[in-house]
């Protein structure tokens, strides 16, 4: 008697394979690779900048040689996006989402046809849990989209609003203003987080009102805890100094968290931070603000 025929197999489906880029899980790398890769990223970035503020084209070539060795930008985003994995921390954005609860903020608060209008910066998914939660419109922005539904724009370039509908009730950080190669730079970049913020809350809900228009801002740990230039209460000087007032803090061993509500102070455009040295020791980073007047 023959032996009986294996039964065919249909091909498997790789449904990663139909996924738009967005969705896209990258390949699996170590926490300590990813956290080097990134590291190393930063400091090459940092370098390009200083070698085209000194007018040296040859030194910021080789530089860019350097980054595009280790894979570029794109490198640099799936890094960040491992990050993003449950089993390395998940989506930072389920923390401003546990705020929001925790605050009553809900779609039946906003109502049907009210959502929160949010821009997000460095967006690396449309799959995050707040474009999950129906609690927002949101534009989404990157240097490097990384697939439909993200804009590939410069925030420091993006045209400013011409009116009201063009504002935002909260912005979005998430892991951009450390990769911000310059100190002047970060603060630029706070700063400029005025222009597209409404100046007052359009709701009239207690609820909302006390948490926007708002920033929602997220830092490695390290930015803050062992930093040579910056600490938790300097960064809430320079905060304060731009209208911001904290109203949620979480810090964990990797991430901190930060809502900061406009609107909590008056802007100080006389009041300028420095990088100036507030800690001590050879183990400390060099991550720091600087905020000049205007």
């Amino acid at each position: 008697m023959m032996g009986a025929q294996k039964k065919k197999q249909k091909p498997r489906q790789n449904l990663a394979a139909g996924r738009p880029p967005t969705v896209q899980r990258p390949r699996s790398i170590t926490r300590k690779a990813t956290k080097s890769l990134i590291g190393k990223h930063h400091v090459l970035e940092k370098r390009r900048i200083q070698a085209a503020a000194k007018g040296d084209p040859a030194e910021e070539a080789a530089i860019v040689a350097e980054i595009e060795a280790l894979g570029g930008l794109k490198k640099y985003q799936e890094a960040s996006l491992q990050g993003q994995r449950e089993d390395r921390g998940g989506d930072s954005s389920r923390v401003l989402l546990d705020w929001l609860k925790d605050s009553g903020v809900s779609s039946s608060v906003l109502g049907d046809d009210e959502r929160l209008r949010m821009l997000e910066v460095g967006a690396l998914s449309t799959d995050n849990a707040c474009s999950k939660s129906g609690l927002f419109d949101i534009e989404r922005i990157d240097l490097n989209s990384q697939g439909e539904g993200i804009l590939q724009q410069d925030f420091m370039q993006r045209p400013l609003p011409e009116d009201e509908s063009e504002k935002f009730d909260i912005i979005s950080l998430s892991l951009v203003l450390n990769y911000v190669p310059e100190a002047r730079g970060r603060g630029d970049m706070l700063r400029r987080t005025l222009e597209f913020l409404h100046a007052s809350p359009r709701y009239s809900k207690d609820s909302v009102k006390s948490l926007f228009p708002s920033l929602f801002l997220v830092l490695p740990a390290p930015c803050i805890a062992n930093s040579r230039y910056l600490d938790g209460e300097k960064l809430e000087a320079i905060m304060s100094s731009l209208g911001y007032t904290k109203v949620r803090s979480k810090i964990t061993q990797r991430l901190v968290y930060y809502l900061w509500k406009r609107g909590g102070t008056e802007v100080d455009v006389r009041q300028e931070f420095t990088k100036k040295e507030i800690r001590a020791g050879g183990s400390r980073n060099n991550f720091a603000i600087v905020l000049k007047r205007g």
